[in-house]
């Protein structure tokens, strides 16, 4: 999704893992808070009128044409970022507030490896187009099938691989773990980047960690869901 407005041309983004908050229209009224302490602002607007509040990865950001781009995972109209993202038509208004970002590989990292579910996608792509120059990386990516892979631009030295669920529900594959278990590491100074279910991500790292003896501090990673909660707000 392309989102365009005036104050983008002052939106300080600062790494491929940038933070947004968006808010969501409710009943298609958008009523956002107004003053800087969001939270509290938020909160006192009345639940009949409060917008719904995500967290989403920039994707692009061109400061000179004042466009960002947010990518969406789609899963029907049972949460209210899909269901906006399936409806949604030009001219429609969102809010976006900028927040954080955590990636931040030590100045003597020599490759690095990159892993992401649906939701780590913006992230994670962005990340792997923006490396520099000599910077080689291993990037997995995991969605259902061949149908959800995305265009991307790999570096010449780095490597992008798409692992398939082949119809496993989200967060209840382990087709991550298996193939970072298979995985030849490159000799030198790694500097790890996951990203998805909290799981999956949680036991990425203890492996790195415990099994490959990467250092716990050169290992950046971030849940970005919780399959438990989510099950628990499709049982309700």
């Amino acid at each position: 999704m392309t989102l365009t407005g005036d104050e983008l041309d002052r939106f300080e983004y600062l790494a491929p893992d940038h933070l947004v908050r968006i808010f969501l229209p409710r009943d298609g009224v958008l009523e956002l808070p107004d003053s800087e302490q969001w939270w509290p602002a938020l909160q006192a607007i009345p639940e009949e009128r409060r917008p719904f509040c995500r967290n989403y990865t920039v994707r692009r950001i061109d400061h000179a044409r004042k466009e960002l781009d947010i990518d969406f995972v789609l899963h029907g109209d049972g949460g209210p970022a899909s269901a906006w993202a399936l409806k949604v038509a030009a001219g429609d208004r969102i809010g976006v507030l900028s927040d954080s970002a955590d990636y931040d590989p030590p100045a003597d990292t020599t490759w690095q490896l990159l892993i992401a579910d649906e939701t780590g996608l913006p992230a994670i792509t962005a990340t792997l187009e923006a490396l520099p120059p000599g910077m080689p990386a291993i990037a997995l990516l995991e969605v259902d099938s061949s149908a959800d892979e995305i265009p991307v631009r790999v570096p010449e030295g780095s490597t992008l691989t798409w692992l398939h669920r082949r119809g496993d529900a989200p967060g209840m594959s382990d087709v991550v773990i298996r193939t970072v278990k298979d995985l030849d590491l490159p000799a030198g100074t790694p500097y790890a980047f996951v990203a998805g279910e909290s799981g999956m991500v949680t036991t990425v790292r203890r492996h790195l960690v415990k099994e490959r003896g990467l250092d716990k501090e050169r290992v950046y990673f971030c849940g970005y869901w919780k399959l438990a909660a989510s099950l628990m707000e499709t049982s309700t």
